[in-house]
């Protein structure tokens, strides 16, 4: 027995000289205070590394307010240690530490976590009290705990309805004089913690080396390896987010090299675009054209509640086209000019209308008697049913009026004389009569004229024969000629070129 006992003294005293107190002066805090607002109680006075009067006045320890059914206090050791072990001075009172000493009761059935948080549940139970007795928990309980955290946690409970062994006080309290937590700085063990972990060890244990505990990024036994599968960070327990093409992002902090896929960005790629953009690292905008504009799916941009007269596609940016316009596409042009594209939206024929059609729309039938395009010419008069013709070509659809022919009736009929109609030939031989006495009256004036001039201009042999002649057979002959040619003219004149037609 004396040499256990030198041997267990003999550890603590080289432990303590082996690791660092890492709790020294760190913050704390503790449940329900005695007398709060008075110094000599306070949860810090657990971390000064005073520990010689261990009376509740000797303002070195932390006492707790009475007839609490749980009692809590933790040490922040400000960051993750590699801890291997805790020791815990109970209060005293200075007395003699066994059965007889009332403070034992209630030490028994204590608590100590190591935890990340303050949380105890989140953490590692490093030891639970179920098996001392008043006579048998020491004053200093040394706790073996190799382990990685920032908050060592001691809890205490004595729960109604529960039944716990004997001896054990109804209450739990605080009554703790001195915690010390022994470790490594983080990346290094050993007993003097000179030894480096494994490279890309954030934590290792810290007697042996095996790393506990991969820097982010990295996996494996002696963590050797990048995250991979889709995954980065402490432990490869994250998971990445919607990198381009589902690729391996950053190992270490998640960011997504490649950009984001279709709908998302950010670093990490794990917001969804925001209002109006869509696709990869949301740089395309929602179409204007959208039934609710610029509102769409935010991976593929297809337009939500479809498109806006005129506009057609997934993404609403087509025009209509094929002869068709409005809402959906789906009503059809009108007999646009060569049948070409009406206006996209509301239809109209920007070139006018094709022959037969009139409108804005053209979709109206020209009105009677007109034809051609816009409906811009009228119909002949010859038609049968005049002004009444084919509103697309202009033909007359019964025929033409007696005496014209052509599609548009617009030539008199003269080749078919057999089926000509009796006034036609009536006013054809009126018209043919009045040019031929025409021409018969200006022959027979220049002929009359042509005559007059021969008589009174003789000729040369008769010019010879008057030389010849005596003055009387020239009188004579004279009167003789000139009375007859008067009254040949005289006769003439009394009648019109009219009544000699007649």
């Amino acid at each position: 027995m004396i040499l256990l006992l030198i041997y267990e003294i003999a550890l603590v005293v080289w432990c303590a000289s082996s690791y660092e107190n890492v709790a020294f002066s760190k913050p704390t805090w503790q449940s329900q205070q005695y007398n709060p607002g008075n110094a000599l109680f306070n949860s810090s006075n657990a971390v000064d590394g005073k520990k010689s009067n261990l009376k509740a006045w000797g303002g070195e320890c932390v006492i707790s307010a009475a007839r609490y059914r749980t009692a809590t206090w933790w040490v922040n050791l400000e960051s993750v240690y590699s801890i291997h072990d805790i020791r815990i001075y109970y209060r005293t009172d200075n007395a003699v530490w066994d059965a007889t000493n009332g403070y034992t009761r209630r030490f028994l059935g204590f608590y100590v976590y190591v935890s990340n948080t303050t949380n105890r549940l989140e953490g590692y139970l490093c030891f639970h009290d179920t098996n001392y007795t008043r006579a048998t928990i020491p004053s200093i309980a040394n706790i073996t705990c190799p382990v990685h955290g920032q908050y060592v946690i001691y809890f205490n409970e004595r729960l109604r309805g529960t039944s716990y062994p004997s001896g054990y006080s109804i209450y739990a309290f605080n009554e703790l004089c001195e915690v010390e937590v022994y470790g490594c700085i983080p990346g290094f063990y050993g007993l003097d913690c000179f030894i480096p972990c494994p490279e890309n060890c954030r934590y290792c244990h810290i007697e042996t080396g095996v790393c506990s505990w991969c820097k982010p990024g990295y996996q494996g036994y002696q963590c050797e390896n990048e995250c991979d599968g889709g995954r980065y960070g402490q432990d490869c327990g994250r998971i990445c987010r919607t990198c381009l093409e589902n690729t391996q992002c950053n190992y270490i902090n998640g960011s997504c090299l490649e950009g984001c896929d279709a709908g998302y960005e950010g670093t990490l790629c794990d917001s969804e675009c925001s209002a109006e953009y869509f696709g990869y690292n949301c740089e395309n905008k929602c179409n204007d054209n959208c039934g609710v504009p610029n509102k769409c799916n935010k991976t593929t941009g297809e337009c939500e509640g479809g498109c806006q007269a005129g506009w057609k596609g997934l993404l609403c940016s087509e025009q209509c086209d094929d002869n068709r316009y409005g809402q959906d596409c789906g009503q059809i042009c009108g007999a646009c000019l060569g049948y070409k594209q009406c206006h996209y939206i509301n239809g109209s024929c920007l070139e006018g209308c094709d022959a037969g059609y009139e409108g804005n729309l053209c979709t109206m039938g020209c009105s009677t008697g007109k034809f051609e395009k816009d409906c811009s010419e009228n119909c002949s008069v010859n038609c049968v049913v005049a002004t009444v013709c084919h509103s697309v070509t202009g033909e007359c659809p019964n025929g033409c009026q007696p005496g014209w022919e052509g599609n548009h009736c617009e030539r008199l009929q003269v080749e078919d004389k057999e089926n000509c109609h009796p006034s036609f030939y009536g006013i054809l031989g009126a018209f043919l009569v009045s040019v031929t006495a025409n021409v018969v009256f200006i022959a027979y004036i220049l002929l009359k004229r042509k005559n007059e001039k021969r008589m009174t201009e003789p000729t040369i042999e008769e010019k010879f024969n008057n030389e010849k002649r005596k003055p009387s057979d020239i009188y004579e002959n004279s009167d003789k000629n000139v009375t007859g040619d008067y009254l040949e003219l005289g006769e003439l004149e009394n009648h019109s070129h009219y009544d000699a037609l007649q």
